[in-house]
C-alpha cells in the first residue's frame, strides 16, 4: 500500500476525469436539446433528491477508504451492508419525492420513478471507496465506463425513443449498472473476505462520525427545494443545472489530488504536499477560466434558451474554484488524524477529532447559505417575475457565503500542515489564465458563429477551446520554471513509464 504516487495517480485521474467530463457534456447535449424547460428542470429536482435519499450511504463508504487505505479487509462486509442501508435511502427518496413534487409543476410519478437509482448508487459509491482506497485511479476508470455507457443509451432512450425525463432516468440507472460490473471485477481481491460482525459493530457505533460530513454536504444542496418550492416552478432549476454542467468541470481539477487522502492516510508523512497544491491551482485555475472564457458557447450548445444565463456561469465559476480548493483542503486535514485507528478512543476523543471539526465548518456553511437563500428569495420573489434574476441572486449568495469558508480553511491548513503555498507561481497562473480569456473572448466574439447545428457548431468551438488551454499552457511554461518541471515529468512518465 506504500507503492501510492501522488502525481502519478493525481495525472491519471485528472486526464480520465476530464475524458469522463468530454463524455458527460455529451450526454448533457443530447438531454438538453431533448428535453423541454420543464422535462430538465424535473430531472434537476430528481437529482435534488437523489442527494437527500444518499444521506446515509457514508455510514459505509466512509469507512471503506479508510480501511481499504489501512490494508484492512473489510471490502465484502461493506458491499453487502451498502445494499441494506440501502432500503433506507428508498425510503427517504420516496417520502422527500412526495412533499417536493406536489409543491412544484413537475409530473410527480416520473419523480417517484427515480428510487430505482437509490441502491444502484449506495452500491457504487461503497465500490468506488474500496477502488478508490487501493489504488486512487481506479475510480476514474469507473467513472469512465460509466459515461461511456450513458452515451449510446440516452441516444437510444431519449434522443430517438423520446422517453423524456423517464429515459434519463434509465440511462443513468444502465449506466450505474456498468460501473458497478467494472469495480466488482476490478475490486475482486478486495472483495475475496469474510463478512464480519465486527465492522458492522464498528461502523454503526461510529455512524454519527459518517453521516456528520455527509449532514453538511448533503444540506448544501437543499436549495434546489427551496428555490422549487418558494417559487413554485422548476424553470428557474433547469438554469440552475445548466449553469453547472459547465461549471462543474472546475471540480475535476480536484482529481489532481486525488491520491493524497490516501496517501495520508497511509501515514508516511505529507512532504509531497506542497508540489500537489500548486499542481491543483494550476488546473483549477485552468479550468475556471476556460468555464468563464467559454460560458456563452457552452450554454449555446446545451440548448440556445439557456444562453441568458451566462452571469450564472460567471459566478458560479468563482464560486466552484474556491469550494474546489477548500474542499480538498479539508479532505487533507482528515487524512492525518488517527484517532479511528484506536480501537479505544472514546466518544469524546471522537468529538474532540479532525473527523468532527472539519465537517462542522460545511454544517455552518450549510446553515448560512440556506438561511440566506432563503430570506434572498422570499424578498425577490416578490419583487420580480423573472426565474433568471432570482437564479442570479441565487449564485451571488452561494459565492458570498464560499469566500469566508474558504479563508477559515485556508487558515486551518497552515495550522496542520507545514506546507508553503507558491503564491508568486499562483499569480503566474493567473496572469496566465487572464491572457488566454481576453485573447480566447476576442477570437470567440470576432469569429465564431453560433449555428443552431451542433454538428457545425461544435468543431468551431472546440478548435478556440483548444487555442485557449494552448495559450494558458505555453505562457505558464514560459513564465514559470515549476510548470516546466511538471511537463517534463509528464513526458518522462509518457516516455519511460517509470514516474
Amino acid at each position: 500500500m506504500s507503492n501510492i504516487r501522488v502525481t502519478y495517480s493525481g495525472l491519471i485521474s485528472l486526464v480520465l476525469g476530464i475524458v469522463s467530463v468530454l463524455l458527460g457534456l455529451i450526454f448533457m447535449l443530447i438531454v438538453t436539446r431533448t428535453l423541454n424547460p420543464l422535462e430538465y428542470g424535473t430531472w434537476g429536482l430528481i437529482s435534488g433528491i437523489v442527494l437527500y435519499a444518499s444521506i446515509i450511504e457514508p455510514m459505509i463508504s466512509y469507512w471503506a477508504i479508510r480501511e481499504t487505505a489501512r490494508n484492512v479487509d473489510s471490502g465484502k462486509t461493506a458491499v453487502s451492508s451498502s445494499l441494506l442501508i440501502s432500503l433506507g435511502g428508498i425510503a427517504i427518496y420516496l417520502v422527500s419525492a412526495y412533499l417536493v413534487s406536489g409543491k412544484t409543476d413537475a409530473n410527480q410519478d416520473v419523480i417517484l420513478m427515480g428510487t430505482i437509482l437509490i441502491p444502484l448508487i449506495f452500491l457504487n459509491r461503497v465500490l468506488t471507496s474500496i477502488s478508490f482506497g487501493w489504488k486512487p485511479q481506479s475510480a476514474s476508470f469507473g467513472q469512465l465506463c460509466f459515461a461511456l455507457i450513458e452515451i449510446p443509451v440516452v441516444l437510444l432512450l431519449v434522443y430517438f425513443l423520446q422517453l423524456g425525463t423517464v429515459g434519463v432516468i434509465f440511462t443513468v440507472a444502465i449506466a450505474y449498472s456498468a460501473s458497478i460490473i467494472f469495480y466488482l471485477i476490478y475490486s475482486r481481491e478486495k472483495l475475496r473476505n469474510n463478512i464480519k460482525k465486527e465492522f458492522l459493530k464498528k461502523w454503526f457505533k461510529l455512524s454519527w462520525i459518517a453521516l456528520y460530513p455527509a449532514i453538511g454536504l448533503t444540506a448544501l444542496f437543499l436549495d434546489v427545494t427551496i428555490f422549487s418550492i418558494i417559487t413554485g416552478s422548476v424553470i428557474g432549476i433547469a438554469f440552475w443545472t445548466a449553469s453547472l454542467v459547465i461549471t462543474n468541470i472546475i471540480t475535476n481539477s480536484g482529481l489532481i489530488s486525488r491520491a493524497v487522502y490516501p496517501k495520508l492516510l497511509q501515514g508516511n508523512g505529507h512532504e509531497f504536499l506542497s508540489d500537489n497544491l500548486r499542481h491543483l491551482f494550476y488546473f483549477s485555475i485552468l479550468f475556471t477560466f476556460l468555464s468563464i472564457t467559454f460560458a456563452k458557447p457552452a450554454l449555446f450548445a446545451l440548448n440556445p434558451t439557456y444562453v441568458v444565463a451566462v452571469p450564472i456561469v460567471i459566478i458560479l465559476s468563482i464560486q466552484i474554484f474556491l469550494y474546489t480548493i477548500s474542499g480538498n483542503l479539508q479532505t487533507f486535514i482528515t487524512g492525518i488524524e488517527k484517532v479511528d485507528e484506536n480501537i479505544n478512543s472514546t466518544f469524546k476523543d471522537y468529538l474532540k477529532s479532525k473527523l468532527f471539526h472539519i465537517p462542522t465548518i460545511t454544517i455552518i456553511q450549510s446553515i448560512l447559505y440556506l438561511a440566506s437563500l432563503t430570506i434572498v428569495l422570499f424578498v425577490m420573489n416578490s419583487t420580480t417575475d423573472s426565474q433568471l434574476d432570482l437564479v442570479i441572486y441565487w449564485a451571488i449568495v452561494s459565492l458570498s457565503i464560499q469566500v469566508p469558508i474558504s479563508i477559515i480553511t485556508f487558515i486551518l491548513i497552515k495550522k496542520h500542515f507545514t506546507v508553503k503555498f507558491d503564491l508568486k507561481s499562483i499569480f503566474k497562473y493567473l496572469f496566465g489564465g487572464l491572457i488566454s480569456l481576453i485573447i480566447t473572448n476576442f477570437l470567440l466574439e470576432l469569429f465564431l458563429v453560433y449555428n443552431v447545428e451542433l454538428i457545425e457548431f461544435l468543431p468551431n468551438v472546440i478548435i478556440y477551446l483548444f487555442i485557449g488551454i494552448s495559450i494558458y499552457f505555453g505562457i505558464t511554461y514560459l513564465i514559470d520554471n515549476k510548470t516546466r518541471k511538471l511537463f517534463e515529468s509528464i513526458f518522462r512518465a509518457v516516455l519511460n513509464k517509470n514516474y
